[in-house]
This record gives structure tokens, C-alpha cells and sequence, in this order.
């Protein structure tokens, strides 16, 4: 028996040699995998996404004092958190750009860098003014962490662990809002406001120094052009229409008011017909033409708004009206953020046998039954009955908004359903920026129509807690409408054309809860 050996042509031999090398680098290496093999560049992430998602939370009890410390109005310091959140939606929808066109690991260690400068120079704020301005800042660099991070992670983990992987990251993502009111009164009754800020250099420090060594390299990808038009209409249209939503708020009549609405209506209109017309728009707004995404997104705006309602009145009525200290209010907040992290896995389980519709109704029927009893507060309410309407709250979050979000990913056309994410993420931020502007203002003109004169402290502190109790009313009556649109939820149905391709996977739903 014979062998002839073929002999290979230049050419052949040069494909061959190539695919060798192909497949060496891209064949799996056959080792089980374990959490240990990733646990440092996962550390990385972690940290990062801590110190942002903290930095979200831990503002809110610091309010008063800041009012104090620059002797500045509500409608002043409540900019430090809307101009963060407005700063946080108009860099989220860069992050897949910029990932693929300048890799992953770089942005990542430079968004963190930012962040963490941001932070110093938010801790050396002479003014109001410059607070807000470095809170941008912060905002800029914190914005793409944690889809940047998620994104990371997500290819670090093989297909079948990703499940175990992503539960893991979100352990940080629930203690971290828990944590951050207890943390920020703490840090404020032993120190100063300041300290708030400072402690996330050390966290930025180490999350640096980490992902430098441990996260490995991704390549780069060729990229489409970017949508320069929809990054400068964007900012214009939600600033202006966040500002006139807060002077409208004290006086719908005033210039500022009308001049702010009209610029931020005008740059709206004219950033939707961009994105509509652009190949590849920063916000893929056609997703709105399935009528399921957008009932499904509506309703999660309506539950940010109430959220936020209680996320940011119950410190400030604590610590103005019944003298509590920023620790105390901080433990007292500590109720909701436990009964949603108690209820979310729950919703996420339930969602599966009922669907959206069942725990969407009874969660905002909880959200909304927890906004009337907070409405009815005055000056003596029994701390029981300030505790039960917040566990009440975070119950009705937990079971509310897992399935909610799932729910727009089976809602929106398979198509599309990859640029979902950063459109629901960056428009929830901008929602949030319009409910702290709107009920801050709103509470600042109570506040003046209960009090038009000074009068004595005990009739002063019950105008403003007549206050209180009508922002609530305003936000339980927002809660009931979101009730009612639960209510007409269905099954989304997937259209011809709309599958995803074979090379696709759907995103997870905790990527689009807002931080």
C-alpha cells in the first residue's frame, strides 16, 4: 500500500497555516469552568458599579445638610441629583460606540478615572453652583460603568454559567441602594457632607489598579458613524424641559418656565425626527411603534416617579419636620430597600407562570396604597405608620419591576430588541431627572402656599407638613393611573420578521434597572 503526499501550492499552504492559527486561538479549552477563574476582573467590575450605584443613592440624605452647608433652596440642591441622573442618560447610549471603537477595558478604567475625579472635586465644592456642575461631571464618567460592566462580564462567563454570573453581579446592584442612605447618614453624623464623596476615591482607586491587571483586552470593532446631531439635540431637549418642569412646578405662567418648555420642545421634536431618519441612531426610538413596548415602558416610568416620590421626600420630611439626624433617617429608609430585595426574585419567579400583567397591578396596587397612607403624615405620625407605607413601597418595586422589564424585552421587534437596553436605561434617567424637578418644585410651592408669612414654629412646621403630604397625594394619584394602564398589559406577540437572528442573544432584564 501507497501514500502519495500532495504538494501544496504557495496560496494553499498560507490558508492552511491560517486557519491552524484560528483555530488555535478560538478553540474552547476543554477545563471545567469555575467562578474562581473570573473572580478578579469580576471584582473590578463590582466595584465600579458599587461606587456609582452608591453615588445614586447616598445624595438623598444629604439634602438638607447641603441646604444648609451653601445655604441654598430645595429647588437649588435637588440639581445635584437631576443634573447626575441627566448626565448618566446622555453618556449611556455612547457606551456600545465607544466599547467598539476604542475597546472595552480602556473606556471602562477611563469612565471609572473620571468618576472618581468628579468625586474629589464634588468634595472640594465651594458653591451650589460648582457642586452641580462637578455632579455632571460624576454623572458623565459613572453613566457607561455599569452597561460597559455588564457587558464585560457577560463575555467573561461561558453561555451556560452566565445565569450564576450575572445573579452575582447583582447582589451589588440591590445592597448598593440599601446601603447608601445608612452609609451617607453615617458618614455624615461623624464627619461632614464632604465624605460622602471622598469615600469613593479609594473604591475608584482599587477598582483601577484591578481592572488594569485582571481585565483582560477586548478588541475593538469597526463602528458605525456616531449620531453627533442626537448627542447635542438630546442634552438640550431633557435639561431644558427638566428645568421648565421645575420652575412650572412653583408657576406654570413664568418666562422661565414657558422659554425653558419651548426650547426643550423644540430640540425633542427636532431629536426624534434625527433618530428616525439616522441608519444607526444614538436611541433606537422605532422600537415605540410595538403599542406592548410602549405600554410596557410608560408603565415603568410611572413606577420610577412614584419611587422617587418616597426615595427622595421620606429624608427630607425625617430630618426638616421631625429633627431626625441623617443616620436616623437613613435606617428608617433601610425598610423599602429590604422589601425589595426580598420581593425581586420573587416577582422574577412569578413572572414566568403569570406573566406582567397580575404583578405589575399588585405591585402598583401596594406602591399606590403606600403614597395615600404617606399623604395622610402630619407633624406626630407614628414612626409604624411611616415604616409599614415604605415596606409596602418596596414590596410592590420588588414584585413590580423584573417582570416589568422583561416584559419590554419580549415586547420590543426582535429586530431591534439589542439597542433596547440603553433606550430604556437612558430614558428612565431622564424620567427620574423630570420627577425629582417636578416634586421638588412642587414642594417648595406647597410649602409657600401653607406658609405664605412667617408665622410660629409649630404652625410653620405643619404648613410644610401639609406640604409633604400633598406631594405624596400627587404621586399615589400618578401610582393609580399606572394601576389602571396595568390593567390592558398583554402577552407580547411576535411579528413575521421579528425573530432574532441565530447569532443573537436576548439581553438580561437587570442590565435595564435604573441606578
Amino acid at each position: 500500500m501507497s501514500f502519495r503526499v500532495k504538494k501544496l501550492t504557495r496560496e494553499e499552504w498560507e490558508r492552511t497555516n491560517r486557519m491552524s492559527k484560528s483555530n488555535a486561538t478560538t478553540a474552547p479549552i476543554n477545563t471545567e469552568f469555575s467562578i474562581k477563574a473570573i473572580i478578579a476582573p469580576l471584582m473590578a467590575v463590582i466595584l465600579g458599579m458599587i461606587m456609582v450605584i452608591l453615588d445614586s443613592t447616598v445624595i438623598n440624605v444629604a439634602v438638607p445638610n447641603l441646604q444648609h452647608y451653601f445655604d441654598a433652596s430645595l429647588k437649588t440642591i435637588q440639581w445635584t441629583i437631576t443634573g447626575y441622573t441627566l448626565a448618566l442618560a446622555a453618556v449611556i447610549p455612547l457606551a456600545g460606540w465607544m466599547t467598539d471603537k476604542f475597546g472595552a477595558k480602556r473606556i471602562f478604567l477611563i469612565t471609572i478615572t473620571l468618576f472618581t475625579l468628579g468625586s474629589i472635586l464634588c468634595s472640594l465644592a465651594q458653591t451650589s453652583e460648582q457642586l452641580i456642575v462637578f455632579r455632571i461631571i460624576q454623572g458623565i464618567g459613572g453613566g457607561m460603568v455599569a452597561p460597559i460592566g455588564m457587558a464585560m462580564v457577560f463575555r467573561l462567563a461561558p453561555p451556560d454559567k452566565r445565569g450564576t454570573v450575572m445573579g452575582m453581579l447583582g447582589i451589588p446592584m440591590l445592597l448598593a441602594p440599601a446601603a447608601g442612605p445608612i452609609l451617607s447618614g453615617w458618614l455624615i453624623d461623624i464627619a461632614s457632607w464632604h465624605w460622602i464623596f471622598l469615600i469613593n476615591v479609594p473604591i475608584g482607586i482599587a477598582a483601577v489598579i484591578v481592572g488594569i491587571k485582571f481585565l483582560p483586552k477586548f478588541e475593538s470593532k469597526k463602528v458605525p458613524s456616531l449620531d453627533i446631531l442626537g448627542m447635542i439635540l438630546a442634552p438640550i431637549a431633557f435639561a431644558m424641559l427638566a428645568y421648565g418642569v421645575n420652575e412650572g412646578a412653583a408657576d406654570w405662567t413664568s418666562p422661565s418656565t414657558i422659554r425653558s418648555l419651548i426650547i426643550g420642545g423644540v430640540a425633542l421634536i427636532l431629536f426624534i425626527i434625527v433618530e428616525l431618519r439616522q441608519k444607526e441612531p444614538l436611541l433606537e426610538l422605532r422600537v415605540f411603534g410595538s403599542s406592548d413596548f410602549t405600554r410596557g415602558v410608560i408603565l415603568s416610568w410611572i413606577t420610577q416617579v412614584a419611587m422617587f416620590g418616597a426615595i427622595l421626600m421620606i429624608p427630607l420630611y425625617l430630618q426638616n419636620i421631625r429633627g431626625f439626624t441623617p443616620l436616623q433617617s437613613g435606617y428608617t429608609t433601610l425598610a423599602q430597600a429590604l422589601a425589595s430585595m426580598l420581593f425581586m426574585p420573587i416577582g422574577g419567579k412569578l413572572f414566568d407562570k403569570w406573566g406582567a400583567r397580575p404583578l405589575a397591578i399588585t405591585g402598583l396596587t401596594l406602591v399606590s396604597t403606600a403614597l395615600f397612607l404617606l399623604s395622610q403624615i402630619n407633624v406626630d405620625t407614628a414612626m409604624f405608620m411611616i415604616i409599614l407605607p415604605l415596606v409596602f413601597m418596596g414590596a410592590g418595586m420588588g414584585l413590580t419591576m423584573m417582570p416589568l422589564n422583561t416584559h419590554i424585552l419580549n415586547s420590543a421587534p426582535r429586530r431591534l430588541v439589542n439597542r433596547v437596553t440603553p433606550l430604556t436605561s437612558a430614558t428612565q434617567q431622564v424620567v427620574t431627572s423630570f420627577a425629582i424637578a417636578g416634586l421638588s418644585g412642587y414642594l417648595t410651592s406647597q410649602i409657600k402656599h401653607y406658609n405664605p408669612v412667617p408665622g410660629t414654629v409649630q404652625e410653620m412646621l405643619a404648613g410644610s407638613t401639609s406640604a409633604f403630604g400633598d406631594v405624596f397625594f400627587l404621586t399615589a394619584c400618578i401610582a393609580v393611573a399606572g394601576l389602571l394602564l396595568s390593567t390592558i398589559l398583554r402577552k407580547p406577540r411576535v411579528k413575521p420578521g421579528d425573530e432574532l437572528a441565530d447569532h443573537e442573544d436576548m439581553p438580561d432584564a437587570k442590565t435595564m434597572i435604573s441606578h
